[in-house]
């Protein structure tokens, strides 16, 4: 199995998916210790949020392992084949280990919808926060309902 790991500092599993450039790739197996096969530093352009091509690095993994994502990024990769899964695990390793294990990972953390991610929100580009409802998403065997944003 070929797992990517978000990673802006290719030590810990880190957030914000779609505009992450840089991560951790691993080929794990049941039963075997996950093994660090790659790691990607891709340009500002090369980011899922800037990215607009069909031949991206990230299409060619089966599951990808980050600390945060929006929905258009889970969507976009399941169109490549590639799970995504959100988790407030830390170790990128372990994280993989787990995954091609079959075991399940942490609970993301929840989403803080007023913190400053350097763009106004109305600009219409559809970057897949969910804002003004509450979401189901599937991942595996869980379920887990994302939303209501923070008050007015």
């Amino acid at each position: 199995m070929r797992i990517g790991v978000t990673s802006q500092n290719f030590r810990t599993i880190t957030g914000h998916a779609g505009k992450t450039r840089r991560f951790l790739v691993f080929e794990a197996a049941p039963g075997e210790a996950a093994r660090e096969v790659e790691r990607l530093d891709l340009p500002l352009e090369m980011s899922l949020h800037e990215f607009h091509g069909d031949d991206h690095p990230l299409f060619g993994l089966d599951a990808l392992i980050t600390q945060g994502h929006g929905q258009g990024f889970a969507q976009r990769l399941a169109r490549h084949g590639v799970r995504v899964l959100a988790t407030s695990a830390t170790d990128p390793q372990a994280a993989a280990a787990a995954l091609a294990a079959g075991e399940p990972l942490p609970d993301a953390l929840p989403h803080d919808h007023d913190h400053d991610h350097g763009h106004d929100h109305a600009h219409g580009h559809g970057h897949g926060h969910g804002h003004g409802q509450a979401q189901a998403v599937r991942v595996g065997d869980l379920a887990l309902t994302l939303g209501p944003p923070k008050g007015p």
